[in-house]
């Protein structure tokens, strides 16, 4: 239930009356549900539940029906994806850009920031790149520069020196503010209504300037049910490429060789059964740890040493790789991104019945309406920790710094590690041994050919070890941020047998589907479960425009546009949005 506190004296009306300060979400006061909201629980359990034991007791009926949806939904909703995304982008910068909106807080009047920037900018780093970066960084500079649209076209040849910058400006499209952007957008959505008006921190708040009170009934619950399920799916989509890798790095650390399946030329294809159930056993043995022991201890101490063990492997390919040509490669990047963002973000294939045309379609569906997907599904989780340690940011400040400061993170790591494979590569060193090695595997055919096998054996170790950490790291905030959605924006209530559900749930789902079909199965669900929330976030970006322009109304008029503001009236205010 919405109410605001506080009248104008009979004497005096106003044109718009305050914002909506409180959302009523019930919540279980006892028992093994204490504290959580039953009706989003219990329903996102039991939709996770049934995906695993779907995958588990009708593999070959699952994978078929993965498949037949994914080609579906693919070629159906491509559009919906590239648009959406295009103009989140657009929103984000608009509300940044307008004096009048930009200058808003999130937070009181005059509140300071929670944290310093320093330490803002830091957690933003480790809020959605780490497993990404490791995997990413030579995979997909390597992957676009074998194959890519400038490529299909055939205006270039694959793995030439001219593919080396289209492969950055695809590769920056993916990982630059498109990705961003809508993280930004969701926590913005998030911390504004929650930082500044008071309301939960939960998905349903970002709605109530669109549909007030009926945010706190079956709506409401929908729309976090649905949130809750794109993040399992978001984070196991993450989780699986880095048990992939992780299992790759065990097996060059000579662990055996039945950690990969080998084809029929004898090279690793990728991680076995026995592998991926070893893996996550590990890794969930350690997260479900580190997440019992609370924030203060073991996340606030993994995520320390993640920013160690990564600043150290960067340095590492400054000095010893290709340095210069990374920071060429970043220049360029950048710049060739920059001007050809506004067509490449409008950019929709489609099929002319050529072989080209059809090549270039499956291009797009296969990596950028995939990454789009990927973002969305991921946007819960993320978003939701940007919006709790960005309590007191303008929006300016706000959008600039989600938006810029991992973009630049993600393209410096790609040009410094990504070009240091390509540069091996093209200068026949590699002789295609990076490039046709599996994505898991080509940080470390990299580091290889990089430096003497007993140094190249210790980075490899410290690489696993970063993984591990990430990988925890990553799943712990996961929970927390699905407990908090469960709670009703509080996680007092995150009891243990939560968190014991919730990692046994992802362990499962990444463990199941790389069983299923491997990466591509989780892929595939990823894909579906995003579907749901990219209506959700479409909803939330009016929803933040209408607040933002409502709040800039009511400064005119001299109406409260923060919770404090409103407890300095007198009276009772219906809430407009």
């Amino acid at each position: 239930m919405a109410s605001v506190s506080g009248e104008p004296t009979p004497q005096t009306e106003y044109p718009i009356d305050p914002p909506m300060v409180e959302l009523e979400i019930d919540t279980h006061d006892r028992g093994f549900y204490d504290g959580f909201s039953r009706e989003v629980t219990i329903p996102a359990k039991i939709i996770v539940a049934l995906i695993i034991l779907w995958a588990i007791f009708f593999p070959v009926s699952a994978m078929g029906t993965l498949q037949a949806a994914n080609a579906s939904i693919i070629s159906s909703f491509s559009a919906w994806y590239i648009y959406l995304v295009a103009g989140i982008v657009i929103v984000c910068v608009a509300l940044a850009a307008l004096p009048q909106s930009g200058r808003l807080r999130m937070g009181a009047p005059g509140e300071e920031p929670e944290f310093s920037r320093f330490s803002w900018f830091a957690m933003l780093f480790g809020a959605g790149i780490g497993i990404g970066m490791l995997t990413f960084s030579t995979g997909e500079p390597l992957a676009h520069f074998s194959n890519n649209p400038d490529i299909i076209s055939g205006a270039i040849e694959a793995r030439s020196p001219e593919a080396v910058r289209p492969a950055y400006r695809y590769t920056f499209l993916h990982w630059g503010f498109g990705a961003w952007c809508t993280y930004a957008l969701v926590g913005l959505c998030v911390g504004y209504v929650s930082h500044r008006r008071g309301l939960p921190l939960t998905i349903r708040s970002s709605l109530a300037p669109l549909f007030g009170e009926r945010m706190s009934g079956l709506a409401g619950h929908a729309v976090d049910v649905v949130a809750v399920v794109a993040t399992i799916l978001g984070v196991a989509y993450t989780l699986g490429f880095g048990v992939e890798q992780f299992v790759a790095g065990l097996h060059r650390l000579g662990l055996g060789e039945w950690l990969m399946v080998t084809g029929s030329h004898g090279k690793a294809q990728g991680a076995s059964s026995g592998a991926i159930v070893l893996a996550l056993f590990v890794l969930v043995g350690a997260s479900t740890i580190s997440a019992l022991s609370g924030v203060g201890r073991g996340i606030k101490w993994l995520s320390n040493l993640n920013m160690g063990l990564s600043i150290g492997l960067l340095a590492l390919f400054v000095t010893v790789g290709s340095g210069l040509k990374g920071l060429e490669l970043l220049g360029l990047g950048v710049l060739d991104y920059v001007l050809a963002l506004p067509q490449q973000s409008l950019l929709l294939f489609a099929p002319d019945g050529s072989e080209t045309g059809d090549a270039l379609v499956a291009w797009q569906e296969g990596w950028t309406v995939m990454y789009w997907a990927w973002w969305i599904a991921f946007a819960p989780f993320v978003g939701m920790f940007i919006a709790r340690i960005s309590r007191g940011r303008t929006v300016r400040e706000y959008v600039l710094g989600v938006a810029m400061v991992p973009s630049l993170m993600c393209f410096i790591w790609m040009a410094l590690v990504g070009g240091t494979a390509i540069d091996l590569e093209l200068s026949g060193v590699a002789r295609g041994a990076i490039a046709d090695a599996p994505m898991a595997d080509q940080l470390f055919a990299t580091l290889a050919f990089l430096l003497s096998p007993g140094v190249a054996f210790i980075v490899s170790g410290l690489i696993v070890l970063l993984l591990m950490t990430y990988l925890v790291t990553s799943a712990d905030s996961a929970i927390l941020i699905v407990n908090t959605i469960n709670g009703a924006g509080e996680d007092e209530g995150a009891r243990r047998y939560h968190i014991l559900f919730w990692g046994l749930a992802l362990a499962f789902v990444v463990g199941s589907m790389l069983l299923l079909g491997g990466i591509e199965a989780i892929r595939i669900t990823m894909i579906i479960g995003a579907l749901p929330f990219s209506v959700v976030v479409l909803a939330m970006g009016v929803a933040i425009v209408k607040a933002v322009a409502f709040d800039i109304i009511r400064e005119r008029h001299g109406v409260p546009t923060t919770a404090q503001e409103c407890q300095d009236w007198n009276g009772e205010l219906r809430a407009t949005d």
